[in-house]
Order: structure tokens, then C-alpha cells, then sequence
């Protein structure tokens, strides 16, 4: 069991996200945080008792702000909200996406700007720890007022309506009666794009640093050249992670028999782009992913509802807008799409005996009687196509909505579905990869790969043999892109190659 997280509304990390929403961290509060937030509802309730006029609290939402509510009609003003936004449809987000979301949430709510009791977060908690996830429709919302309807849907359960609110009385929880502001407190924010961002970049890192395993056996199967992975090249370029990529690749190839079989009298002068660009690629892959960290890092503990309440003061303004996750999220998209293509773009040159310096056609034992890797390429390339098509961003897709109050608007759940099937996409491509790779080194036996690559030679072959006549491919290419999805080929957290390249951890690594 990991160690258990402790919200502060500061201080929550991307690693923290992952082991509460999929390893079941315990999670608890630290005191001063309650402290924070009670501070914070006492200037929400003075402000009541002096009359002002506070959006949402004293007024209707949207484009109804200009009508006043009564006091005495606050608490039913909160629970409409609720029950009016909770319009959520389509397939529910995964249990983990929804852990992810009630972690985030409960995080801002503590950070004493939001202006709600304590016992909100407070019951956030509670019910992870129970491991109560409420039903949350993944599609319905536009980003902006935050994440309206998902966080609806959550809150739903909290005051115990629909089946989940029987689910938290099961859970021997009792349900809150929503007070001035806490409905409005509680749905917006950009909590549901941002948890979904923060497990999507995780596994964005593993599949990027697992990406330069499959880059490196092609490489070798290919009996390709690593000169251009030379340091002194990266240096005179010298982006971060092109030199981190380049460097994760030397370890890979290090102490190759392949290498030194051809070192001499080879023809070849320079390999092509999809093997001696990888660097140059992979590495823009990288900054892209690290700049959607940076995002997601800084989101992560940002007050993103509205008003906000700051010293006695209660203020409007539009920190819920997700325009920086909705950005994060296309560019993860963008970059994953590139990182698939390039794996493809490798992969024809291994089963395409016109490409592939020697190798049987499509990597067949009896090629013409067998068809080999022939059907796994076209899967590659149809899953790229996939890739290309959903990497067009959502983020400049705004639809105005409240009756043109809410007049641009992101699109960060749009941001994040598209993402998370590229995500999928390319996995399964750059499993595809392996596998092909891992079939051409078969050819060039006794002869032995770099010390990283015979690593992940043998990761593989524990869980897929070697292609001795032609058979179905599709439960070989699931089982290894679980295996990817799981960091099993992973060089650096799986096969200890390299050291510390992008851990998806909300840090920023930007030396080399």
C-alpha cells in the first residue's frame, strides 16, 4: 500500500494523484487546511449578514446573475444548482478518473479560498477512503464554468440523491445539506479534466520512455547505426530531452555484437529519418510533455471556482476557465500522435523486405506461404490514422454556452477522451513495434543486441514467443501493450536503463 496523502491545498503531485486514484492510498487532511477553510466561510457568512451581493450566492447563475435570491431561499438556490447541472450523459468515467476528481476537488476546497465549511472536503475524503466513487457521466461539459456537469454528478451523492447517495448511506456516511455559495464552490473548477490529465501525462512518460526500447531494437534488428545518438551532435542542439533521448538510446545499444557485425565494410552511409531522427523526435515528444506537466503541476493546486474569497474579501472572476488543461491536454495529443507515427514509420521498414537490409518479408519464416507481420503493420497504420485524425485540438472548438454569458469555452473533457485514446492508439502501435523488433533480432541470432535492448528482448519473450509460423496476433499485441501500459518495457522503471528521464512526477526537468 502507498503511503498515505495528506491535502493541504498546496503542495498535491502528480504522483500523489496516481496513488490515490489507482493504488488506493489512504487519504487525510492536514489540520491547518480546515483552518483555512473555516477562515474562509466566516468571510463568506459575514458578507451574507452586511447584504452584499455575491454572484451565485445572493444571485441566480449565468446569465440569471441579475436576479437577486432572497437569503431565505439560499440553500434551495444551492441545491438546484446542483440538481439542474447534474445533466451529465454517456459512458461513466473509469473509477479512477473519478477518485482522481474527488481528490482534486477536496484539495482546492482546502485551500481556504472557496468559502465552504470544512465538512465538505472533509466528506470528499471520507468517501475515498471508503472507496464510494459516484456514477459521473464522461460527456457534458465544455470546460468552462469548469467541469459543471461532472462535478455535479459528484455532488449529487454528497447531499444523498440518486443511487449514489444510497451508496453513501451504505457506506455508513450521512449526507450534508448544501449552505450559501457550497453548491456553486463545489461545481465549478476543472477538477475533472485536470485528474484525467494528471494520470494521462503519467502514462505519457512511460509510454515515451518505452518508446526509445522499441526505437533501440529496431535499430538493431535493422543493424542500424547509433552514431547519430552521439552526444556532441545533441549538444549543438541542445534541447533537454533530445539529449535525454539520446542518451536513454546509447544505454540501450551499449556493448552490441549486432553493432560491431557491420561495423566495417557497410555500404550505407546514413540510415533513414525514422531511425537516425529518433532523438530529434522523441525529444520534441518530450518537451511537449513536459510543458503539459508543467500545466497540469501548477493546476493541480490552483483555486479554480468562483468567487473566490481572499482576506475578507469575496471576488469574481474566471479562474475556472480550463483553457490551460484543455491547451495541455491537445498537446499531449499532438505529441503522442507524432510519437505513433514515428513507431509505425519503423515498423514498415522491418517487415518490408525492400527497407529492411536482409530481413525475410514481413519477418515470415516461409514468407509467401506465411503472411508474417504483414496484418500487424496494416493495424499500425490504421491505429495512426486514428491518431491523426482525433490530434486536431478541441481547445479552439469553442461552442458558446448560458445564452452567450459563457462565450468561449475549451472543451477539456473533448481534450481529454481524445487523448486518452490516442494514448491507447499508440500503444498498441509502439507494442506492434516491439514485437516486429523483437521478431527481427530472431533472424540475426547468435549475434546479441545492446545490453538495454537484450532486456527488452526478454521482457517480451516471458510473455509472447517468437513467431515460428503464422498465427493470431491480436492477443500477443494486447497482452505487450498491457505490459507497455504497465511499464513492464519501461527501460528506466522497468529495466533499469538510463537514469531519470521524465517521471510524470509534476516536476519540470529542463537540464540535461
Amino acid at each position: 500500500m502507498p503511503a498515505p496523502v495528506t491535502l493541504d491545498g498546496h503542495s498535491l503531485s502528480i504522483e500523489d494523484v496516481v496513488a490515490v486514484a489507482r493504488h488506493g492510498a489512504a487519504v487525510a487532511i492536514a489540520p491547518e487546511s480546515l483552518v483555512a477553510a473555516a477562515a474562509s466561510r466566516a468571510t463568506v457568512e459575514a458578507a451574507i449578514a452586511r447584504g452584499d451581493t455575491i454572484y451565485g450566492v445572493t444571485t441566480g447563475f449565468g446569465k440569471l446573475a441579475h436576479v437577486r435570491v432572497p437569503p431565505e431561499q439560499a440553500r434551495q438556490l444551492q441545491l438546484n444548482l446542483v440538481r439542474s447541472h447534474a445533466s451529465g450523459v454517456g459512458d461513466p468515467l473509469p473509477v479512477e478518473a473519478v477518485r482522481a476528481m474527488m481528490l482534486l476537488r477536496a484539495n482546492v476546497l482546502l485551500r481556504g479560498t472557496s468559502g465552504v465549511r470544512p465538512v465538505l472536503p472533509e466528506l470528499i475524503v471520507t468517501m475515498l477512503n471508503r472507496r464510494v466513487h459516484p456514477r459521473v457521466p464522461g460527456q457534458g461539459s465544455v470546460g468552462a464554468s469548469g467541469d459543471l456537469a461532472p462535478l455535479a454528478h459528484l455532488a449529487l451523492a454528497l447531499i444523498g440523491e440518486g443511487e449514489d447517495g444510497a451508496a453513501l448511506r451504505a457506506a455508513g456516511l450521512k449526507p450534508i445539506t448544501l449552505e450559501a455559495k457550497e453548491g456553486l464552490a463545489f461545481v465549478n473548477g476543472t477538477q475533472a479534466q485536470t485528474g484525467l490529465a494528471a494520470l494521462l501525462v503519467r502514462d505519457a512518460w512511460t509510454l515515451w520512455r518505452t518508446a526509445h526500447a522499441a526505437a533501440a531494437m529496431s535499430l538493431e534488428a535493422l543493424r542500424g547505426t547509433p552514431a547519430p545518438f552521439d552526444p556532441r551532435i545533441q549538444d549543438a542542439r541542445p534541447y533537454p530531452f533530445q539529449r535525454r533521448s539520446a542518451a536513454l538510446l546509447r544505454g540501450l545499444l551499449a556493448d552490441s555484437e549486432i553493432r560491431e557485425s557491420h561495423r566495417a565494410n557497410d555500404p550505407r552511409v546514413q540510415d533513414a529519418y525514422s531511425l537516425r531522427c529518433t532523438p530529434q523526435v522523441l525529444g520534441a515528444v518530450g518537451e511537449g510533455l513536459a510543458f503539459a506537466e508543467r500545466l497540469v503541476a501548477t493546476e493541480l493546486n490552483a483555486a479554480t471556482d468562483n468567487p473566490l474569497v481572499f482576506d475578507g474579501d469575496v471576488v469574481s472572476g474566471g479562474n475556472f476557465h480550463g483553457q490551460p488543461i484543455a491547451l495541455a491536454l491537445d498537446v499531449v495529443a499532438i505529441v503522442l500522435a507524432t510519437l505513433a507515427g514515428l513507431a509505425e514509420r519503423r515498423l514498415e521498414r522491418i517487415v518490408n523486405p525492400d527497407l529492411s537490409s536482409g530481413l525475410p518479408a514481413f519477418l515470415a519464416r516461409q514468407p509467401g506461404l506465411e503472411s508474417g507481420f504483414m496484418s500487424a503493420q496494416i493495424a499500425a497504420a490504421a491505429l495512426v490514422a486514428d491518431c491523426r485524425v482525433l490530434a486536431t485540438p478541441a481547445s479552439v472548438q469553442s461552442v458558446p454556452t448560458e445564452a452567450n454569458q459563457e462565450d468561449v469555452v475549451p472543451m477539456g473533457m473533448t481534450a481529454a477522451w481524445k487523448a486518452e485514446r490516442i494514448l491507447g492508439n499508440a500503444t498498441r502501435v509502439v507494442a506492434i513495434e516491439l514485437l516486429a523488433a523483437a521478431q527481427g533480432l530472431e533472424f540475426l541470432k547468435p549475434l546479441g543486441p545492446g545490453k538495454g535492448v537484450a532486456k527488452s528482448y526478454a521482457a517480451l519473450r516471458r510473455e509472447v514467443p517468437a513467431l515460428e509460423g503464422d498465427r493470431p496476433l491480436t492477443a500477443d499485441i494486447e497482452r505487450v501493450a498491457a505490459g507497455v501500459r504497465a511499464g513492464a518495457y519501461d527501460p528506466e522503471e522497468g529495466l533499469g536503463v538510463g537514469a531519470g528521464v521524465g517521471k510524470g512526477d509534476g516536476k519540470r526537468e529542463d537540464s540535461a
